[in-house]
């Protein structure tokens, strides 16, 4: 052990939203915590990063609806603590085909969970951040993990960065994203199958949005630019995100969404061509359900990992955050059925969990590398 200070109840890697709010939910709760990030805080390189990401609980899971609002209550109570906001409330709408399974069942239990907002996301990952920091945390950034391994003597388990730094944690939890399948594969050798919509905008502007059918269309009002909204277009190549081709989005893609708006919104929105472009990161599941499970095999349960999140889990990263303290602390999430995110669900059914409506997963089934790139911002 180098000095005490290298000494920590829990190791955090990767800060993106999910491991900032979760370094925060740890330190609030009297834990010496140490959050890593391999390259500068609040980069543009994964999932957590732009001004906008939709927060809607308009789900067929009923889990990720509960979710959605449980984390509203969250999202509010970090804003009271830091002091200022990065949800903002707004009406949400979905729309499709009358015969859409996915649009039927919402409409089944919307009104459970009539909820639309439009968070900001480096503004949201900069709050947790601070939050945790005056709760006592430490965070370094570029400090890419390299090793880890299980200390048979006292338990817990050390983590190596490729600057040659080693901390030592009780337990360790992975939210690293794109960079999941990669870490993980070299730590353990256990690699699992984790994947490297329109409404009315605050200040009576336009909606968050989601229209289902084909092209499958999200949405959100575009705080940053005003007169501006974002319209992600799901999609992309499976790719190594160290190797990520930051191209233009797919002609045809674009030509099928400048359709669409053209007969959706006729000469409301000026459909003739996007006024800027950038691609997205998404971290998918073959079923586009999250992986939250310890990891297993060599490092037991001293190491936890979060990924998949599947382009729509930003907006759940507070109740993600809590449930990964809970394994932490408690060794159980408690209040959350964590079955459908377990790693044994991919053992006999690379496919994972079965869905009622199979047209929500076609994104993802179209994939064979595990990394995926889209031109789309997850929602």
């Amino acid at each position: 052990m180098e000095n005490s200070g290298d000494q920590f109840d829990a190791i955090v890697v990767g800060a993106g939203v999910m491991g900032s709010s979760t370094a925060y939910q740890l330190a609030k709760r009297g834990l010496k915590v140490i959050l890593l990030e391999q390259f500068d805080l609040l980069h543009h390189r994964g999932s957590s990063h732009g001004e906008s990401r939709t927060l809607r609980a308009t789900y067929t899971e009923a889990y990720y609806a509960a979710m959605v609002m449980d984390s509203l209550r969250l999202w509010e109570e970090a804003e009271a603590e830091i002091g200022y906001k990065v949800y903002f409330k707004t009406q949400h709408f979905d729309m499709g085909p009358s015969d859409d399974k996915s649009l039927q069942s919402i409409i089944a239990n919307c009104h459970l969970t009539s909820i639309g907002g439009v968070i900001k996301p480096t503004k949201a990952v900069s709050m947790f951040q601070t939050l945790a920091i005056r709760n006592g945390a430490v965070i370094r950034d570029n400090m890419e993990v390299r090793e880890m391994e299980r200390d048979d003597v006292r338990g817990g388990v050390w983590v190596s960065t490729a600057s040659g730094e080693r901390f030592w944690g009780r337990k360790c939890v992975v939210t690293a994203g794109a960079w999941m399948k990669k870490l993980v594969k070299r730590v353990s050798g256990r690699v699992r199958h984790h994947r490297g919509v329109v409404a009315l905008a605050p200040y009576g502007g336009f909606p968050t949005f989601a229209s289902y059918g084909e092209p499958f269309i999200y949405g959100t009002p575009s705080l940053e630019f005003p007169g501006l909204i974002k319209i992600p277009v799901p999609g992309g190549q499976g790719c190594d995100p160290e190797r990520r081709k930051w191209a233009a989005p797919d002609p045809n893609a674009l030509a099928s969404v400048k359709e669409w708006i053209r007969v959706t919104f006729g000469d409301r929105v000026d459909a003739s061509g996007p006024v800027m472009v950038q691609s997205c990161l998404y971290s998918m599941s073959p079923d586009e359900d999250f992986v939250i499970d310890f990891l297993g095999g060599g490092l037991g349960r001293e190491v936890v990992v979060a990924g998949g999140f599947s382009g729509h889990g930003f907006k759940m990263a507070p109740v993600v955050g809590r449930i990964l303290a809970d394994l932490v602390v408690n060794g159980e999430a408690r209040g959350v059925d964590l079955r459908h995110f377990e790693l044994a669900r991919f053992e006999g059914n690379p496919k994972g969990n079965v869905k009622d409506s199979e047209d929500q997963v076609k994104f993802s089934h179209s994939y064979e590398d595990e990394g995926t790139i889209s031109a789309a911002s997850p929602n």
